[in-house]
């Protein structure tokens, strides 16, 4: 396995907690338990996938740029986060929030898939995405777990 596939089936497991989160409504167990999911599973995948590709990807001068702006898409990402922790769940702007966050982390996904994946496809050796890969699969399994 690819530092890619790890990360994609991860990426997978984010779209599907998000498309069912905002189809909650109101201050609902549902919505506690999925927004909870969602924000951990972002935090952890964040955290592993700086380590495992975005700190390699920033010593290659072909993927350094790229590196960067994805780390601050995460950054973006946990400000909406933040703005959630702070609305109460029956709020009408939650759901708002909800979706923007949706959106944000999709097309941060979709823009590593179809654009960072590739670059640094090219940037890292086959030993190195392979061995990422575990290093990913390690810490993800680690944060998951503790």
């Amino acid at each position: 396995m690819t530092i890619f596939e790890a990360l994609r089936k991860d990426h997978d497991i984010q779209r599907d907690l998000l498309a069912r989160l905002v189809e909650t409504h109101g201050d609902s167990d549902e919505r506690e338990e999925l927004y909870q999911r969602v924000r951990a599973e972002l935090k952890y995948h964040a955290n592993a996938e700086e380590r495992s590709l975005y700190i390699p990807m920033m010593d290659i001068d072909l993927t350094q740029e790229k590196a960067r702006h994805s780390v601050a898409e995460h950054h973006e990402i946990d400000e909406m986060i933040e703005l959630l922790d702070e609305t109460d769940y029956s709020a009408t702007s939650w759901l708002t929030h909800a979706k923007k966050l949706q959106h944000l982390v999709t097309h941060h996904l979709d823009e590593e898939e179809q654009e960072v994946f590739q670059l640094a496809g090219r940037g890292l050796k086959d030993q190195q995405k392979t061995a990422l890969a575990g290093e990913y699969n390690a810490e993800m399994q680690r944060q998951r777990s503790a």
